[in-house]
């Protein structure tokens, strides 16, 4: 029997903190095991109670959920935990912040309990979580601000087609829309997608848009 999913919930909002648990605490192949209300407190118990997956809010006291999730899940770090990052659409300037420091992927707070739960199962499968339509809207508007300012594209490793699955994965396609675009087949897709990761020396899809924003291959 394969263990059960292990979530930490961190809001400064008990109702919501208190919810979350209450849908994850109720799945058989999840188990909460903490909650808490700042970014501090997070890392704390983290660390103490070794979490699959922390559910991050974003704007908290003490330290933020940005701050945070680098703590956990950031460069350098030598165990890094899985963290969900869940947020609104008015708080979309700190979601392209909060997946530089590591997050594995982000939902909007008014996303269904079932695209919670799937996001959770997501990314602590390893794969990263990214809402194709969020993705446009809150990455493609800070485009401007973090690609190069020359404007010039970066010399890389990447062939002409994987620079293709790149773009296409910076606007949020998944695996079987990249391969329906390209007319290819979806583990050709996989293929790619892990070529491109180990080329530029990311951890997954989340880090592959980042990359395409800040050096100017997607707009």
């Amino acid at each position: 029997m394969t263990a059960p999913i292990r979530v930490v919930v961190c809001d400064d909002q008990m109702l919501i903190r208190t919810g979350l648990a209450t849908i994850i605490d109720a799945q058989p192949d999840m188990e909460m095991v903490g909650e808490c209300g700042d970014g501090r407190a997070a890392v704390d118990l983290a660390a103490r109670v070794g979490p699959d997956v922390v559910v991050m809010d974003v704007r908290m006291p003490v330290l933020d959920g940005i701050a945070a999730t680098r703590r956990l899940a950031g460069a350098g770090v030598s165990r890094p935990v899985k963290v969900l990052v869940v947020t609104t659409f008015n708080l979309d300037e700190y979601v392209y912040e909060a997946l530089r420091a590591g997050a594995s992927g982000f939902l909007l707070k008014d996303a269904p309990p079932g695209q919670l739960l799937h996001g959770i199962r997501t990314v602590a499968s390893g794969a990263a979580l990214l809402d194709p339509e969020v993705t446009r809207q809150l990455v493609g508007r800070y485009a401007a601000r973090i690609r190069p300012a020359d404007g010039t594209e970066p010399d890389n490793p990447l062939t002409p087609r994987e620079l293709e699955v790149l773009r296409l994965i910076a606007e949020g396609l998944s695996n079987s829309e990249i391969a329906a675009a390209l007319v290819i087949s979806q583990e050709t897709v996989k293929t790619y997608v892990s070529r491109i990761l180990t080329k530029l020396g990311l951890r997954d899809r989340v880090q592959a848009v980042v990359y395409a924003y800040r050096n100017g291959l997607a707009t």
